[in-house]
């Protein structure tokens, strides 16, 4: 239970700080609103994704 209850804390902390850099860090930040940079963010989690469970899924074969 305690285990949970730290990753939850953990999530918020990490969601609180990601929300306060969007709040006040971006609009220092200029991206150019090009295809290139919008095909990378909308791409880029789903590859994420996949690279981290193919990886598990080639680290569950091996073992």
């Amino acid at each position: 239970m305690e285990n949970q209850i730290g990753l939850i804390v953990k999530v918020m902390l990490l969601s609180g700080v990601l929300s306060f850099l969007i709040k006040y860090a971006t609009p220092d930040i200029l991206i150019p609103s090009t295809v290139t940079n919008v095909l990378i963010l909308v791409l880029s989690p789903t590859v994420i994704m996949a690279v981290l469970l193919g990886a598990r899924l080639i680290g569950a074969k091996r073992s």
